[in-house]
């Protein structure tokens, strides 16, 4: 007669160590799936970006997008994948991911700035947070995606 494996010895050894596993706390879920923060707190992340950009003499680059836009994680995957334009980004501008969201629309401080029309957007800062361009990202983009040379000529003119 063939053995079973459900036999009680076997049973109380797979028991053994899946009850372990099971009694395992779950891991807690990220708050956020992507580059925007909805629990951030814009206003005060923007005086941040003040201060930073007064001591390191750069401009502030404010992109408004948030999780749910195709086109802003694309924006983020882009510049990971093309690090010599995240560096001309880094080395001129203070980079501030401002959430747009049904959960967080970040009015206060996006109510200083005129009306995105669509997303992701830019707005390019002094260090101080005077506005010096809005920047509809529709006309960086090439096809499926963004155009290096537009994005790079974008970066370069408004420098600073």
């Amino acid at each position: 007669m063939p053995r079973s494996l459900f036999n009680a010895p076997n049973l109380a050894l797979a028991l053994a160590f899946a009850v372990p596993a099971l009694a395992q706390p779950a891991p807690a879920p990220p708050t956020h799936a992507g580059p925007f923060d909805p629990s951030r707190d814009a206003a005060r992340d923007f005086e941040a970006a003040k201060t930073e950009a007064r001591r390191t003499g750069r401009r502030i680059l404010v992109d408004v997008g948030g999780n749910w836009c195709s086109w802003c994680r694309l924006l983020d995957r882009f510049y990971g994948e093309h690090k010599d334009l995240q560096a001309l980004r880094d080395k001129h501008f203070v980079t501030l991911l401002v959430n747009y969201s049904p959960e967080q629309k970040n009015e206060a401080l996006l109510g200083q700035f005129p009306k995105v029309k669509g997303y992701p957007h830019f707005f390019v800062l002094d260090a101080t947070g005077k506005l010096l361009h809005s920047q509809d990202t529709g006309v960086l983009e090439d096809g499926k995606g963004y155009s290096r040379e537009k994005m790079a000529a974008f970066l370069k003119a408004w420098k600073g």
